[in-house]
């Protein structure tokens, strides 16, 4: 469900009821275009998150911590100077319009009480957050700045007055009578379907709230609106009205729709038109905001953090395809190598038989068990002991080549299985560390150049990402890296000679270690660790990935070898389907 003017009208209501009054502590902004705000209110944390995010703009109450920038954007900075100990005096909502208006009393540097105003737009890819001065209703600043080249509608700059963005002439539902309501409907210039009428003509309702009243009111949502009986059209108007009165009366009922494993919508409101589906009630329209959208938008933030490492590793992993095709036509033409000296000793053979001159020559193949004859082409500008000089030297060049044409598949076979590992170390990052752990790498390793900014310092003014810990069903610790950094570490430092390390074989993916702690791991523990291993993989959406596993003292890290690279022996080897279900059930750890 679209963040419409209904979930903003119960959050609104949520919001009053726990941080109206509170006091502002702390403002973050861990990316360009969200707020975290911590608020204390009758002796209890809030965590307020406000997101302008052109894919998944949001706002609610949070649990959840994210990681900061070292340097505090210009925003943030502006916000912690005004509004740091103020309290929210006022929150608000334009009719059902997607606006939220927070009013904060504060104290300028005078001392005297003023109050401002964060107003947050969630409107799409137009969504902002401005800040203003409540009084004058002047801009002070936003996380946005929209000028005349960007819109010829409004303009939101630090000096300017703050106006609302225009309703495109829509009609307000919480107001609107049965004559009203008629009327709109025979304005329609043509052919509308019922539940797009509802959608353009009144602001706040989206398409699935249109849906919803057209299935209560027992009308076809795509039918045409002006074609409905008089019946119909009132029937429609009263599901209408029965929905505009919860909201009025704030009869909030916060759900989760599920399919399966999978989160489809969310919604205040209880929607008969998905009476079919799993409806998971929640007391927070917060919580049910927070659990539709946070795979969503983290999934949208890596995608952002991540894709110009994406398009460096698809183009290396491209130009190295390329040119192992090119080795592979290479080494067939130079196993031709054994010709060239049959072609030498069959001439020296037979020279009594040459003279110069011949471009070719049909001579007895003594090396074939039939013995017959075969065609050798021949230079007339060389003698006969010449021509198989030629030979022989095309041999040795060939067999030389062959040997150096192997050893370079050898390379580039290598490096395609590293870029695809860090490909798979990239899917599996979840936060800014991890990321800039594997461009860290990359810089290491030659793939991209260091960005300046990275001057001397900051590598380390970020703590190491942490692998990701499980506890089996038997109690054993298990850890799972994410990237080669943690492979290399879980590998080389934190296992013991004893513990279990697991990977799937001949497949980029995890190192795991299986704790044994002088302990004898049981059949399921065995399978837990394995199916962890291949789950993490590129192997993730393959069945019978073959995992392989040894004890860590069989497990060797190469003189030189690339990040994550290891050498095994006295391995088993396990066929796992990744199961999803029983990894997400598995107990989590603290971590190392």
């Amino acid at each position: 469900m679209p963040f419409d003017g209904i979930t903003v009208s119960s959050l609104v209501n949520e919001l009053e009821s726990t941080i109206l009054n509170g006091r502002i502590e702390k403002i973050y902004q861990p990316e360009k275009d969200e707020l975290n705000i911590n608020i204390r209110n009758n002796k209890t944390n809030y965590r307020l998150v406000i997101s302008a995010s052109p894919m998944y703009p949001k706002m609610h109450l949070t649990e959840a911590v994210k990681s900061n920038p070292l340097t505090a954007p210009a925003f943030c900075m502006l916000l912690r100077k005004h509004l740091t100990s103020s309290r929210i005096i006022s929150i608000k909502q334009p009719s059902l319009e997607r606006i939220i208006e927070l009013s904060f009393n504060c104290v300028d540097e005078m001392g005297y009480s003023v109050e401002k105003s964060l107003i947050v737009e969630i409107m799409g890819r137009h969504s902002n957050i401005i800040f203003i001065d409540s009084e004058s209703r002047v801009i002070i600043d936003s996380i946005k700045r929209v000028g005349n080249d960007m819109s010829s509608v409004r303009t939101v700059m630090p000096g300017f007055k703050y106006i609302y963005p225009p309703s495109a002439d829509k009609i307000d539902p919480l107001t609107i009578n049965s004559e009203d309501f008629l009327s709109s409907i025979k304005t329609e210039a043509g052919s509308v379907k019922a539940h797009k009428h509802l959608v353009k003509t009144f602001y706040g309702i989206s398409p699935v709230i249109a849906q919803e009243i057209c299935f209560r009111a027992r009308i076809d949502g795509d039918s045409d609106i002006k074609k409905l009986d008089k019946n119909s059209i009132f029937a429609l108007f009263g599901e209408f009205n029965n929905v505009m009165e919860e909201i009025k009366n704030k009869n909030f009922t916060p759900n989760i729709i599920r399919e399966g494993t999978k989160n489809i919508d969310f919604s205040p409101l209880k929607l008969s038109i998905y009476s079919s589906h799993e409806i998971l009630k929640t007391n927070s329209i917060s919580k049910a905001i927070e659990e539709f959208y946070f795979q969503k938008d983290l999934q949208d933030r890596i995608k952002q953090r991540t894709g110009d490492l994406s398009r460096i590793l698809k183009t290396r992993l491209e130009r190295s395809e390329k040119k192992l095709g090119i080795l592979e036509s290479e080494l067939a033409e130079a196993k031709n190598s054994e010709y060239y000296r049959l072609c030498a000793d069959i001439i020296m053979s037979n020279l009594y038989r040459l003279h110069k001159g011949q471009d070719k020559a049909v001579l007895p193949n003594f090396y074939s068990p039939e013995g017959e004859d075969i065609e050798i082409k021949l230079d007339p500008r060389l003698s006969p002991s010449d021509n198989a000089q030629k030979y022989y030297k095309q041999y040795n060049k060939s067999k030389g080549a062959k040997k150096i044409i192997k050893e370079q598949i050898e390379q580039v076979l290598d490096e395609i299985v590293y870029l695809e590992s860090i490909q798979d170390s990239l899917s599996k990052s979840l936060n800014e560390s991890e990321i800039n752990e594997i461009r860290q790498e990359l810089i290491q390793e030659g793939y991209i150049k260091s960005r300046k900014e990275n001057k001397k310092g900051t590598k380390n003014s970020q703590k190491p990402s942490k692998p990701m810990h499980f506890i089996s069903s038997s109690g054993f610790n298990i850890y799972v890296g994410k990237n080669n950094m943690q492979n290399d570490y879980l590998t080389l430092k934190l296992a013991s000679a004893n513990d279990l390390w697991f990977h799937t074989k001949d497949i980029p993916g995890s190192h795991v270690i299986l704790k044994t702690e002088g302990r004898e791991p049981d059949e399921n523990t065995l399978i837990e660790a394995a199916t962890l291993a291949a789950y993490y993989s590129k192997g993730k959406l393959s069945s019978n990935v073959p995992v392989d596993y040894t004890q860590k003292k069989n497990v060797k890290k190469p003189s030189g070898a690339k990040p994550g690279k290891v050498i095994y022996e006295n391995y088993k080897t396990i066929y796992i389907t990744p199961d999803e279900e029983m990894v997400n059930n598995m107990n989590k750890g603290s971590g190392i």
